[in-house]
């Protein structure tokens, strides 16, 4: 089986107060693909889940399918347009989400596992693990009902929980102290 990437960049950016996927990071034009091409790496093929095409590179897009904007949103047209079993789920925004926790996450997955995410110190991280194709039908339910979160989704399905202790791999980058924090830092990564 291939392992296949899901970027999340659907979001609308409001506490950056612009597109956090478009803002440069890393040596590269924008975090959107900082990130691509980092998972390029780890991933035999990677998507970016987006509502436009928006990107001054050329990655493979998965363009949302309903109008809402939502991670649940992503995941369901991702999983409609795509003929996989399993996807790994990482935001934009978490450019600290490494190759030792990826891997860690595969190896401690099993069968009958629906979902297999990551969880810090600071809880749950539903945008840094692996779902599997069996979510489809709940998450759709989810959806149609307008309930986006992906917490709720995780409470609905078989979902396998791995502790990482240094909570920095999910620094998200939502206002713009932060991004000039870690753009500061991407230099060393």
């Amino acid at each position: 089986m291939s392992w296949v990437a899901l970027l999340l960049a659907g979001g609308k950016s409001s506490r950056m107060g612009e597109d956090k996927a478009l803002l440069p990071f890393g040596g590269y034009g924008s975090l959107a693909e900082y990130q691509y091409r980092r998972l390029e790496g780890f991933f035999d093929q990677v998507y970016i889940a987006t509502k436009e095409e928006k990107f001054d590179f050329n990655p493979r897009l998965i363009m949302d399918r309903y109008p809402q904007s939502s991670p649940l949103v992503a995941l369901v047209s991702a999983f409609e347009l795509l003929s996989v079993e399993e996807l790994f789920v990482v935001s934009v925004d978490a450019p600290f989400v490494d190759r030792v926790l990826i891997h860690r996450l595969y190896g401690e997955a099993q069968e009958g596992d629906d979902v297999i995410v990551a969880r810090s110190l600071h809880g749950r991280e539903p945008l840094c693990g692996i779902y599997r194709s069996s979510i489809l039908p709940v998450a759709k339910e989810h959806l149609l009902r307008g309930e986006h979160r992906l917490g709720h989704l995780l409470d609905a399905v078989a979902c396998r929980e791995v502790f990482c202790e240094d909570s920095k791999k999910f620094w998200n980058l939502n206002y713009p102290e932060e991004y000039a924090k870690a753009y500061r830092l991407s230099s060393s990564i």
